[in-house]
């Protein structure tokens, strides 16, 4: 009888499971609350909206309506940010205008121009040092903003969300605040980056609430790293001072990671993505995003060996003397350590310093100026660039085909691809999965956030800190490689405009006078604009920047610290770097170097 009773136990508590299971995913445990909670967060957004529109109607000559009108625009901020991660998902190409960039966006390939608006447009003006001059366009700007918000709530006419959604919602506003949010990414000024990160995880407590109650074990879990997070960030707002590394390592990773597992468990999983790879632990894991440049039915590391011959063989090249690996040398991180490289031509040189190659495959743009989309067109460019390898097609192809382990691997990798043209596709694409795997990641740095506390200095993660937020560093190379990659999609990478000089002194510089992407689209907001590198192995890639000027990491961050072209002296007619000084003692820009120091890789040489 004991064991007919506790196999009566075990059907129910299996049945009991099973109807848990089957309420999660067949009913809406938390997607209509969820609804019901972003429409009360709309009207309270409305009304900070409109109190902000109200002050900075008030602005006049006294400061103190100044003031106030700043501090209504963080509490019109607070108010956004609890409902960011509803509208970021959901209604993004209607609520682009709430928090967009404060400087002229190129849409591409329409090259259509998009004027800077929303809160961070208002923070730009009301942060100007003559903001009187400012105020028609500061009122143009909160008007428009109260009037946008108070529409909100009609988005939700005939709207449906269901439980997967909001949890790829949360999903992806846990990597906002880990990549954007401490950076101080959208309040450079106002510096509410840690309250805002605070806002955000107590709501994304609130909506998980219904989720975490049918989740035993890892949504109590999950549940407490929310609560200790919350407490953690309220103690610690400075924005200067906290400690993003503790945070991170400590909080935001470990929430990211549970979460996963949890929505994994309740069978909740959906990816609408196209990188993101939610079979990562977390934004730091080697797997956080898929492959960029990825040949469906091709096996991968086969089809890397090939690049890697190819890579080296200087029967790409014209004259039969150089290959990629003459710029681009592992033993020097995949540079050439010079200024800018010799071309083809005699006495002549390239127009820009040849940059590593380790991460390249982590990019949406290829060249200092971003002219390829693709590795695979980066590889065919260079071989056929006069200047650079130098070659023709039937050329190149005739040499490769006159290689009997080529022609047997490409028989294997391409079967029924014959023609010319086909083969060098062949070529280019095994060049570029070579590329793709120049991504180690097993840095002092990677060492540390993935678990041994002991691969870093303190110096180091002083210096982390520093780059993650006083020094702005990562507003534009954004983790986790430290480059252009755009979060929290990671769907695009941007472009800059810096200012940089044409030579090494900071006292008497000089204009440069490559003109960047400028060259390719004849738009005055691409002046000067080049793609934002990594700044992993930035310890073993000198010289740096698009020219090769700056001999020393010391350089590069001194003319961070002054504010870029313009706060050198050079007119910068549309810099995207603020001119302002960022007062780092030079105790400081040392702590960012020995962080730059922790970010190179053990051998990459050997990949």
């Amino acid at each position: 009888m004991k064991w007919r009773a506790l196999l009566i136990l075990a059907f129910m508590s299996g049945m009991i499971a099973l109807l848990s299971f089957s309420v999660l995913e067949s009913h809406d445990v938390g997607a209509s609350r969820a609804v019901g909670l972003f429409r009360k967060d709309a009207g309270l957004f409305s009304a900070s909206a409109s109190e902000l529109y109200e002050a900075v109607k008030a602005i006049d000559e006294n400061s103190s309506t100044i003031v106030n009108a700043k501090e209504h625009l963080k509490a019109c901020r607070f108010r956004y940010k609890a409902l960011s991660y509803f509208t970021c998902y959901f209604f993004p190409s209607e609520t682009n205008g709430f928090n967009a960039a404060a400087k002229m966006e190129v849409e591409e390939p329409e090259l259509e121009l998009v004027e800077p608006m929303g809160l961070q447009q208002i923070e730009a003006l009301l942060f100007d040092a003559d903001v009187l001059s400012h105020k028609t366009e500061l009122v143009a700007q909160t008007e428009a903003l109260y009037t946008s918000a108070k529409g909100m709530p009609a988005l939700l006419y005939q709207f449906k969300a269901n439980d997967r959604q909001v949890l790829e919602s949360v999903r992806i506003e846990l990597i906002r605040m880990g990549a954007l949010y401490i950076t101080g990414y959208d309040a450079p000024l106002l510096k509410t980056g840690i309250t805002e990160t605070l806002i955000s995880t107590d709501k994304i407590n609130e909506v998980l609430l219904p989720y975490l109650q049918h989740g035993r074990n890892t949504g109590d879990i999950l549940k407490k790293q929310l609560n200790a997070s919350i407490h953690y960030l309220s103690s610690h707002q400075d924005f200067n001072s906290f400690n993003r590394m503790e945070y991170l390592v400590k909080f935001l990773l470990p929430m990211q990671e549970q979460l996963g597992m949890f929505i994994k468990q309740q069978n909740l999983e959906l990816n609408t993505s196209a990188y993101l790879n939610y079979q990562s632990r977390n934004m730091f894991d080697r797997r956080f995003l898929k492959a960029f440049n990825s040949v469906p039915g091709l096996q991968e590391q086969q089809l890397a060996s090939l690049g890697k011959k190819l890579f080296f063989d200087m029967a790409l090249s014209g004259n039969m003397k150089v290959s990629c690996a003459t710029c681009h040398q592992p033993g020097k991180y995949f540079t050439d350590g010079i200024i800018k490289s010799p071309a083809l031509i005699k006495d002549s040189i390239l127009k820009r310093n040849t940059p590593t190659l380790l991460y390249a495959g982590r990019q949406h743009s290829q060249f200092w100026d971003g002219r390829s989309i693709s590795v695979v067109d980066q590889v065919k460019d260079v071989v056929f660039n006069p200047l650079e390898m130098g070659s023709v097609m039937g050329q190149v192809v005739k040499r490769v085909k006159q290689n009997r382990t080529y022609r047997q691997s490409f028989r294997s990798l391409f079967p029924g691809k014959n023609s010319d043209r086909q083969l060098l596709d062949g070529i280019a694409v095994s060049i570029a999965a070579y590329i793709a795997k120049l991504e180690p990641m097993d840095s002092p740095f990677d060492k540390y956030i993935n678990g041994n506390r002991t691969a870093m200095t303190t110096a180091q993660i002083k210096g982390f800190n520093l780059f993650m937020g006083k020094a702005q560093c990562a507003t534009c190379h954004f983790v986790p490689y430290f480059n252009s990659l755009t979060p929290p999609f990671y769907d695009h990478s941007e472009m800059e405009i810096l200012g940089t000089p044409g030579n090494d002194d900071l006292t008497h510089p000089v204009n440069d006078k490559d003109l960047g992407r400028f060259n390719l689209y004849q738009i005055r907001y691409y002046q000067q604009a080049f793609k934002t590198p990594t700044i992993r192995n930035a310890a073993k890639t000198a010289p740096y920047m698009h020219n090769g000027a700056f001999k020393t990491l010391q350089n590069v961050i001194d003319f961070y610290i002054k504010g870029g072209g313009k706060g050198i002296g050079l007119k910068t007619r549309e810099q995207t770097l603020s001119s302002e000084p960022l007062n780092l003692t030079r105790e400081e820009s040392d702590q960012i170097i020995q962080f730059i120091n922790s970010l190179t890789d053990a051998s990459p040489a050997n990949i």
